[in-house]
């Protein structure tokens, strides 16, 4: 090979090197730009999500968040976050209320159901006769009313309830008063699911009455309740009564007067005796049978 020859082969080797080279670094930079394109594109995306997509996210959040911080992310969130069908159900358990007035809250987040409201779980000591009217002021079928709320009188829960008829479902949990489930029963004929729950002032452990707290109830062992959800609730297929103090006289009139029912929850109820005739009935008559000393470890209210 001759010196020119040589000095040829060497610029051409030289050369594709060179050209290599720049093609990496544009390859580089042009993985580099497409990549920067990309993130912008998936932050654009993140905002421009369809609607329905954006709702079922921010379903997932709680009251407060979505008050106090989802709606002021952009103008798209704020008015997902006023339309109706983002409040058609409304809980208002485990939040964070101390930066709320919590009776105005209430009535800002019924008020934008526009009349959708559905379900409502109100879990607080705010609660009165008057924000109970005006929360069922609406088509409710499902109402939870929990811990003690003794700004409610017992006229107050039966007059809210009875402005509801197509509740199916009713859970109060640690009341202070005495309901009056007859009249309740009377007033929603299409109840379903009925949850009264005692735990919160009966401890699991605990058989003993306070007379403190609930001097207008009786003797350690009535079965008013009872006897008034099966007079007045012949459609029931769920009933929970934690701590309760029905007997087996009690348990006998609710197997009686509702035929339909499948789910019974009567855990920490040590005043019915399930043997015998009873349990046979219940194993015959229920599907899914909780008994009073089954454990109360699932229960998400338990108060002790």
């Amino acid at each position: 090979m001759t010196a020119s020859s040589k000095m040829t082969s060497s610029t051409t080797l030289l050369s594709l090197f060179m050209k290599e080279d720049e093609e990496g670094r544009n390859k580089k930079t042009t993985t580099s730009t497409t990549l920067e394109s990309l993130l912008m594109k998936e932050r654009r995306n993140w905002v421009d999500l369809p609607p329905e997509l954006t709702t079922s996210i921010l379903l997932r959040l709680s009251l407060t968040d979505i008050l106090d911080n989802a709606q002021k992310v952009c103008k798209e969130w704020r008015r997902i976050c006023k339309d109706p069908s983002m409040w058609r159900k409304i809980n208002t358990r485990d939040c964070l209320m101390y930066n709320f007035d919590f009776v105005s809250m209430c009535r800002h987040i019924v008020d934008l159901s526009q009349g959708g409201l559905l379900e409502i779980n109100v879990d607080e000591h705010f609660l009165s006769d008057s924000l109970l009217s005006y929360i069922t002021d609406r088509n409710l079928r499902s109402l939870g009313l929990g811990m003690c709320f003794p700004r409610v009188t017992k006229l107050g829960v039966v007059n809210a309830i009875a402005k509801i008829p197509l509740l199916e479902t009713l859970e109060v949990t640690h009341s202070c008063i005495k309901l009056d489930l007859k009249a309740i029963g009377h007033a929603c004929p299409q109840l379903k699911t009925l949850k009264l729950n005692s735990l919160g002032r009966l401890g699991p452990a605990s058989d003993k009455y306070d007379s403190n707290v609930l001097d207008d109830m009786g003797p350690l062992e009535c079965d008013d309740d009872a006897l008034a959800i099966a007079e007045s609730m012949p459609k029931l297929h769920h009933l929970q009564l934690m701590a309760n103090r029905l007997t087996n006289t009690g348990l006998n009139a609710i197997l009686d007067g509702c035929p339909h029912l499948e789910h019974l929850d009567v855990r920490k109820c040590f005043r019915i005796s399930l043997v015998g005739n009873l349990e046979k009935r219940c194993l015959e008559m229920i599907k899914e049978l909780r008994r009073p000393g089954d454990s109360t470890a699932d229960y998400p209210y338990n108060g002790v």
